[in-house]
């Protein structure tokens, strides 16, 4: 647990001396009845603790002076009868212990212990507006420190947003992070490659996705990282279809958009292949066009470079392609400058080129220079890990040639950035058309 101890360490050193920071991980849903929803702990919880029960805040007290910096968990107790019907519970102590915290005290007493560790507080750091529960919480936390005010006592004056210090954080990957995230990108590639051995027309889209969510848990991941999108046909030109119902048709593609969550941290792949394992012309004709525009991000990454140029270099290699083969209508544009300055490549391609990846699917950390007046697109910098996902959808249209219609493709990695450019997580998924055509249909 030495990582979470570090991370506790790092944070705390950012607040001011003497603050408090209280962070609850994420609430139990209901399902129905007495049914919840898989229970998935909050990430940034997580991530300063490793602990996954639900119905657990961390508080951090940072150092002042002679005073070094604690952490404190609050959990539920040890309870032999409810162990015997959900499960194993740490109990206080043995989290202690397990968890490297400093103190764990039984959830129960939050609201009791709170008023007292945030007694002459210099500040309180939490997610500020965005749970109300935990809003109403800090207010009587609050209230009843000022109660004490006759007897000297005062309330922290200053609130602080703790999330975006964690965004900062979590945005850069250490080698543990970047070791799962790998392993992630291996189990879900592998997932893939399943997946296309096991296409055939007459198939449903859900046929596949359970190929892929098989392949997910027998490699020991917990969940899918996002709910998986199987679009075949006219559905991969609709970007979050996610029904998964149409039987699958000889002479057409299959759009697979999925990944798998492993301990914490996602894993986010999008291949797509002829469903009968030939590419038509066309379709072959356009995959390839995606794949280039994907190298030229793939190039356009590395250490210090914005994070904007990746996106800008795969948008220039497709709107040249659209001009091309008659997408964008031949003399409207004279250029390519000239066609994305007049966005005439929206119909097309209507989303960025990639985003964040780490614990959330779409993680956290901003995509600008916040520090500046102007907010330029921020340098990438070694351990920040994206996806490079660039696509090309064709839906029926005046003046589109008809070989392309229906025709929604889209080609995504995950990449670390390292100190000379980036390495791809994900290369266990197979596409290069050559690879694809020996595999789809082969059996799983």
């Amino acid at each position: 647990m030495t990582n979470f101890a570090a991370r506790r360490a790092r944070l705390a050193a950012q607040m001011l001396p003497g603050a408090v920071a209280v962070l609850p991980t994420a609430p139990e849903v209901p399902r129905n009845s007495d049914s919840d929803y898989p229970y998935r702990h909050d990430s940034y919880f997580y991530y300063l603790t490793g602990f996954t029960e639900p119905e657990s805040v961390l508080v951090l007290v940072a150092g002042s002076g002679e005073r070094p910096a604690r952490s404190i968990l609050f959990c539920r107790e040890k309870n032999v009868e409810r162990e015997i019907w959900d499960g194993y519970r740490y109990g206080p102590e043995a989290a202690r212990s397990a968890f490297g915290v400093d103190e764990a005290w039984p959830i129960a007493e939050l609201d009791t212990r709170l008023p007292d560790l945030l007694a002459d507080a210099s500040a309180l750091y939490y997610a500020t507006a965005s749970n109300a529960a935990l809003d109403a919480q800090v207010a009587g936390w609050i209230k009843a420190v000022r109660a004490r005010s006759r007897s000297g006592v005062t309330a922290p004056s200053a609130f602080h947003d703790l999330l975006p210090l964690l965004d900062e954080m979590r945005l850069i990957k250490d080698a543990d992070e970047l070791a799962l995230m790998q392993r992630a990108g291996d189990i879900s590639g592998n997932a893939h490659a399943r997946a296309m051995r096991a296409a055939r027309p007459g198939l449903h889209e859900y046929a596949l996705e359970a190929e892929l969510l098989y392949e997910f848990r027998r490699n020991g991941a917990q969940f899918p990282a996002y709910t998986p999108i199987v679009a075949s046909g006219p559905n991969a030109c609709v970007l979050h279809y996610n029904v998964n119902d149409r039987l699958m048709q000889d002479g057409e593609l299959v759009l697979i958009d999925a990944g798998c969550e492993l301990d914490g941290y996602a894993s986010d792949i999008t291949r797509t292949f002829p469903v009968n394992g030939r590419f038509s012309p066309a379709q072959r004709t356009l995959y390839e066009l995606v794949l280039a525009a994907q190298d030229a991000a793939f190039a356009a990454i590395a250490p210090g470079r914005p994070y904007s140029a990746f996106h800008e270099a795969a948008l220039r290699v497709l709107v040249q392609g659209m001009l091309d083969l008659g997408l964008i209508p031949a003399g409207t544009h004279a250029t390519v400058e000239d066609a994305i300055a007049a966005k005439a490549h929206v119909p097309f391609y209507m989303h960025g080129t990639g985003h964040w990846l780490g614990m959330d699917v779409h993680d956290v950390g901003a995509y600008r220079d916040l520090t500046q007046l102007d907010k330029p697109s921020r340098p990438l910098a070694p351990g920040m890990v994206l996806t490079v996902e660039p696509g090309i959808y064709v839906r029926p249209m005046e003046g589109v040639p008809e070989e392309y219609w229906h025709i929604g493709i889209r080609i995504e990695d995950d990449v670390v950035v390292t100190d000379d450019g980036c390495r791809i997580l994900t290369s266990a998924a197979p596409k290069a058309v050559e690879e694809i055509e020996a595999l789809v249909g082969k059996g799983a």
